[in-house]
């Protein structure tokens, strides 16, 4: 297979930090990955402090499962919904890293869903962004845990009968201690928040509602060019605070963006497990 040259208009954080000689990536036209990706390149190229020479991503399967492996350092591209536990042996082998990991919404919800539950309730200090684009892309539109009700996919011709998990309410149920939402065109706050869940001391997610032409774009929104996908996600988005004011009704078809919580009021889990291990050892130090 013959690499293409990396174009001379790469841009200065592409060549900074990712693998050019990779470019252009394998996303579809349009898809919301790339900004995903550049949201967390610029995340982390804000925070400074040699951030990126101390960062590990850790990954799984589906399109997200890609986002990490164009970035120029260490990367583990796992099995379908097997990254958290990955990560979480890495962050308690070397609590000093900074262990990101990329999942889709089938990722970490169906398949990984029993991990993540788990790596929430232990608080182990992770920062997860999951990419949400509502179905299974990478095998062909399928119904997903997140698909809304009443939707037709590939695997739904009579529409989707399914109620959809609520990443929010179930992280902050199983003791996730900070959590954010947005879509790929809020993508200054979606760069912040990514920079708060990594200084976060604890388990921290951000969820990204991102766009799927091919699939998405056909099924639940009727229109594959990637544009209107944006301009939904800009018309239909409610802040947070503006959410509480509004009925069950008005809210039926919204995406409720912004930070939702943010705890300080429990230990990581690393920390104890060290903590744990000084003690049986007889190290008061």
């Amino acid at each position: 297979m013959v690499r293409r040259s990396p174009p001379d208009f790469a841009h200065y954080l592409a060549k900074k930090y990712m693998r050019t000689e990779m470019l252009p990536t394998a996303f579809c036209p349009g898809c919301g990955l790339g900004i995903i990706e550049r949201a967390i390149i610029m995340a982390i190229d804000e925070l400074g402090k040699d951030l990126w020479e101390r960062t590990v991503f850790v990954s799984g399967i589906g399109c997200s499962g890609w986002i990490p492996v164009y970035f120029k350092c260490d990367v583990l591209h796992t099995l379908h919904g097997r990254a958290l536990p990955i990560a979480t042996a890495i962050k308690v082998c070397r609590p000093e890293l900074n262990v990101v990991v990329t999942m889709g919404d089938g990722d970490s919800m169906a398949i990984g869903g029993n991990h993540l539950i788990h790596a929430a309730r232990r608080n182990i200090d992770l920062t997860v962004v999951v990419a949400n684009n509502m179905l299974y892309s990478l095998t062909g539109g399928q119904v997903a845990p997140t698909t809304p009700q009443n939707v037709y996919t590939n695997t739904t011709p009579y529409g989707n009968f399914e109620p959809n998990f609520n990443l929010m309410e179930l992280m902050k149920a199983a003791g996730a201690t900070y959590f954010a939402r947005w879509t790929t065109w809020h993508f200054v706050q979606l760069k912040n928040s990514i920079k708060k869940a990594m200084e976060h001391r604890g388990f921290a997610v951000v969820e990204v509602v991102s766009q799927c032409p091919t699939y998405a774009g056909r099924y639940i929104l009727g229109k594959p060019d990637p544009r209107d996908f944006m301009e939904w996600f800009k018309e239909n988005s409610v802040p947070v605070e503006k959410s509480k004011e509004m009925s069950e009704e008005e809210l039926q078809g919204k995406i409720v963006v912004g930070e939702f919580f943010k705890r300080s009021d429990r230990r990581e889990f690393a920390e104890k497990v060290h903590t744990l291990i000084r003690a049986a050892r007889g190290d008061s130090g």
